[in-house]
């Protein structure tokens, strides 16, 4: 799942200086900000209203489907893989200057996709408790480190882009691990947990402050598909982390 969060402003996505939000007038600036963050919002309410709906229609489906992953993990890696393609055309077509139509497709394929890789994952937090407590719980607990990571960006306007290899580096790393523990079926653990929230945070330090930063006039909806899977990330960990706990 972290692969998304590798995605880059390369040199072929910057434009010049003028073109940049950060170097925009006023009204523009903050018309930029507010869409980004509007599309984030109604990005998160669009895939909690999916998984009510599949939760609620198809519960027995979804308990089959988070058995068969139960038993057996290869099956786990080939969906994370097939997620990391999803995703790379997701944020390909949401960065796209071809035409606005597949930019809003693009945030939408990311949030089809990661509709279903959440799945396993919110149905065994619903069996282990009967009813969506943990479920609520992480969502607030993402919610809160959520707000206050974004407003220390924007309180201190610091250009946190120098994270970007480190980011890259730590995602690599966490992944070798996870197919790791895949193939040779043992547990992470909770410090990975631990570990794998602390990266999500660094993603939305560096993707928030892209926004600030970095991104252009009219790159709403890139900007807000990657402070979605920054935030999608960090609840997934904060998720896990509360169903090894109530182990």
């Amino acid at each position: 799942m972290q692969n998304n969060r590798m995605q880059s402003f390369d040199n072929e996505f910057y434009a010049p200086a003028d073109l940049f939000a950060a170097a925009a007038a006023a009204d523009e600036r903050a018309s930029f900000i507010t869409k980004t963050y509007l599309y984030l919002f109604g990005a998160v309410a669009v895939i909690a209203g999916i998984e009510t709906f599949l939760f609620t229609m198809f519960w027995n489906p979804m308990v089959a489907l988070t058995a068969v992953m139960i038993r057996t993990p290869f099956t786990w890696l080939i969906v994370i893989g097939a997620f990391m393609v999803v995703s790379w055309i997701a944020e390909t077509w949401a960065r796209s200057s071809v035409s606005s139509a597949v930019q809003h497709a693009g945030l939408g394929l990311y949030i089809a996709g990661m509709s279903i890789i959440l799945v396993p994952t919110l149905c065994l937090a619903q069996l282990k408790t009967g009813d969506t407590s943990l479920i609520l719980s992480a969502g607030t607990a993402t919610a809160g480190l959520f707000a206050m990571l974004t407003v220390a960006v924007f309180v201190t306007r610091k250009d946190f882009s120098f994270l970007r290899s480190t980011l890259v580096f730590a995602s690599l790393a966490a992944m070798g691990l996870i197919a790791t523990a895949i193939f040779f079926q043992f547990a992470l653990g909770p410090i990975f947990m631990y570990a794998m929230i602390a990266l999500a945070c660094g993603y939305i330090l560096y993707h928030t402050s892209n926004v600030l930063h970095h991104y252009r006039i009219g790159q709403h909806v890139a900007a807000a598909l990657a402070l979605f899977a920054s935030v999608a990330m960090l609840f997934w960990y904060i998720l896990q982390l509360f169903l090894s706990r109530n182990d």
